[in-house]
């Protein structure tokens, strides 16, 4: 790589940053991305996994934000349909809160500001008489449904990833861009890989996508004035063992003008969050506070007959969002718009930097940023703008709505697998499942899944296997953990291909 010259190079390997690897690479342009972590270890792991639209956005008036988003819905949806599949959202009213006309008024909306063709509508519930209604206070007796998808957050970000190297970019996690310098019409990057050797290259653009880091970045490794700023908000989520067998999600109101989620999460748990609040320090040093769980806690409280306590709580995580600082006196308030800064004084070679953003607007902003930056390349050479939303991801090369087709197919094809783990291969990895599944049933973690892990999907330990290419973790003893550990390390050692 020394002295190699990119069209483009890329700080940061959280969603962003790979999906304009991705679309920059598919128009056939060079690419360079580099992260100091492992792939999508930051906020874009972090996230409450949901393809939606924002519904309490609207209240804000980001009606752009919002169609933009529902939009994109079905668009991902059709891309990845292992990894993202639609959800149902059951909003109980709650009469002391919003009235019902406005909730009504908001729905209404978003059923329609996005093109909504696969997903359900919106449907009144009486919750006297609906199951959904049965984990609930009796004090709710109406609500309401409607959709949204899920989505597998680190995967999504890992196959952007796969994607872009696929069309020929070049993606280099655990690497570190220590200076990056202009010199003589390109940038100049100085790269040190987690084993300690330095590399060099240059590129004739450069993109700031570090997320919580992007100002750091831009302070001391760009060295650049860029006249925005963000704003640090701290999102944590508990999971507990799951509150219910249906397969709804819950949005419920909180007095302090906050919402939470309840999620069927991982077949046997259920996923709780998100907390608002503003955070300084490191963002990769954030962890769940006491209050936080206590929140969301009394958060159930309210609605549920039998609420949650602290001594249900089998795992949490939390992530730093970084927000493009609006001026909002209220974390939950603060914009999860992107914007994007574009540095190119003269003939100098361009910086982008990007602000903020949601992971369900990844692919526009990632359209947003090339389309600024294209005048400052040279002409592309294949794909047209949007292309992104046609091409399925890896793995995702079958009908949207065809998965359990799909998996039904490969239980007659491999017979000795467990259905169980059948499922979560095809989940993960869409079609590309063909290429681990053997017909020895083996463990859940098979060893020939961490060999494509590490060949393909640039995994190097049991952390960047077991908490964001699966949630497997949740199943693992600590000794089980550290066993794969140890077969990683021996595979990487044998393997002459690892990604």
């Amino acid at each position: 790589m020394t002295d190699a010259v990119y069209d483009l190079a890329i700080i940061g390997g959280g969603i962003n940053g790979c999906g304009i690897a991705r679309d920059a690479a598919g128009r056939g342009w060079s690419v360079f991305l580099c992260d100091r972590a492992d792939l999508g270890s930051g906020t874009s792991s972090a996230s409450t996994k949901l393809i939606h639209g924002g519904l309490r956005y609207l209240e804000h008036y980001e009606f752009r934000l919002v169609r933009e988003a529902l939009m994109e819905r079905e668009v991902l949806w059709g891309i990845a349909p292992h990894i993202i599949w639609p959800l149902r959202f059951v909003l109980p009213h709650h009469k002391r809160l919003r009235p019902a006309w406005l909730l009504r008024l908001g729905l209404f909306l978003y059923d329609h500001l996005g093109g909504r063709q696969r997903l359900p509508p919106t449907r009144t519930l009486n919750l006297r008489s609906d199951p959904v209604g049965e984990i609930l206070k009796p004090a709710f007796t109406r609500g309401f449904a409607y959709s949204d998808c899920w989505v597998e957050d680190s995967r999504l970000v890992v196959l952007n990833a796969r994607d872009a190297a696929d069309r020929g970019a070049t993606i280099a996690p655990r690497t570190a861009c220590v200076s990056a310098e202009r010199q003589d019409g390109l940038w100049s990057l100085e790269l040190k890989a987690i084993t300690g050797t330095i590399k060099t290259i240059r590129a004739r653009a450069l993109v700031n996508a570090a997320g919580p880091w992007v100002a750091e970045v831009a302070g001391s490794v760009v060295r650049a004035n860029v006249p925005a700023s963000i704003r640090l908000v701290q999102g944590s989520h508990i999971v507990v063992r799951k509150l219910y067998d249906h397969d709804a999600a819950y949005i419920f109101q909180n007095a302090d003008g906050r919402i939470f989620f309840l999620i069927p999460y991982e077949r046997d748990f259920t996923l709780i969050g998100t907390t608002d609040q503003d955070y300084t320090g490191d963002p990769s040093a954030v962890h769940i506070t006491a209050e936080e769980i206590d929140y969301l806690c009394r958060s159930t409280a309210e609605y549920l007959r039998q609420p949650v306590t602290a001594d249900q709580v089998v795992w949490s995580y939390s992530g730093v969002r970084p927000l493009f600082d609006d001026g909002s006196s209220a974390p939950e308030q603060a914009t999860r718009d992107y914007v994007l800064k574009l540095d190119a004084p003269g003939d100098a070679p361009a910086l982008l930097s990007v602000f903020g953003g949601k992971i369900t607007t990844y692919r526009r902003l990632a359209e947003t940023a090339l389309s600024m930056l294209q005048p400052h390349l040279p002409p592309a050479a294949r794909q047209l703008p949007g292309w992104t939303g046609r091409a399925p991801l890896p793995g995702g090369d079958f009908p949207m709505q065809d998965f359990e087709a799909l998996v039904a197919s490969a239980a007659t094809r491999y017979p000795s697998v467990p259905p169980a783990t059948l499922r979560r291969l095809f989940r993960a990895y869409g079609t590309r499942a063909h290429t681990i599944i053997s017909n020895d049933p083996g463990t859940d973690l098979m060893e020939a899944e961490l060999r494509y892990l590490i060949d393909t999907e640039w995994a190097r330990a049991a952390e960047d296997v077991v908490w964001r290419r699966s949630k497997l973790g949740l199943r693992l003893t600590p000794e089980e953990i550290a066993a794969i550990d140890t077969t990683m390390r021996r595979l990487i050692q044998e393997s002459p291909t690892a990604a």
